[in-house]
């Protein structure tokens, strides 16, 4: 019951050799994978009129492409890792931006993650049996948080104030790490072992409120 050991492996997932280099290392070391979650992403915010074709190459290859190409190289080892009954797992990080138009300028982004949606309820169903290919199965399952502070999220605050942001927040409050944590863990556990395909949003309430509307005078 650990503690456990941690090994990084360096990889540039926004390649399709990086991705198949990722796998041939976790190979070399593990026969066997129970969990992986496609949790690398990046985001561009520009207008319009000057958003840079190569960033949607960026953003596609890296928020989308790599899910796909890492998951594909690495069924061998999830195959391996499954059981009657336990399922491997993998869990992709989406975003409410996929969801619903963010109002900034975050074209690639939006749709990128609108992507990885579509992907893992397509995934979810195609890998749900894996018996003809030595497996059991593997669930396939994202989770779509809403504004998390990090690294990657705080361009948004060129556009609004964390006050702002939390306030359009149905549970008036930001994600926190812990928050998306406690959703990986449930995917990973017992507890979703019979749930694929499913798109789960961490957001406090943000996509199930209602539209705004102006009163009718």
């Amino acid at each position: 019951m650990g503690p456990g050991t941690c090994i990084p492996l360096a990889a540039d997932l926004g390649t399709a050799e990086g991705c198949k280099s990722l796998a041939s290392q976790l190979a070399e070391r593990e026969s066997a994978l129970h969990v992986l979650i496609n949790n690398s992403g990046t985001s561009w915010g520009e207008p319009m009129d000057t958003y840079p074709d190569d960033a949607w190459d960026k953003l596609w290859n890296l928020n989308v492409k790599s899910v796909f190409s890492l998951t594909r190289a690495l069924l061998p080892q999830l195959d391996a890792g499954s059981s009657p009954g336990d399922p491997a797992r993998v869990i992709n990080v989406g975003s409410i931006a996929g969801l619903m138009p963010q109002p900034v300028p975050t074209y690639a982004y939006d749709t990128s993650k609108a992507a990885v949606h579509m992907l893992t309820r397509k995934l979810g169903v195609e890998l749900a049996n894996r018996r003809a290919e030595g497996g059991h199965g593997i669930t396939v399952n994202a989770i779509a948080p809403g504004f998390v502070p990090s690294r990657m999220s705080a361009q948004l605050l060129t556009y609004a104030s964390e006050e702002g942001i939390s306030s359009a927040v149905p549970l008036g409050r930001l994600g926190t790490p812990e928050d998306m944590g406690g959703a990986a863990l449930f995917l990973a556990s017992r507890a979703g072992a019979w749930m694929t395909g499913s798109v789960v949003t961490m957001d406090g309430g943000t996509v199930a409120q209602p539209l705004a509307m102006e009163p009718k005078l």
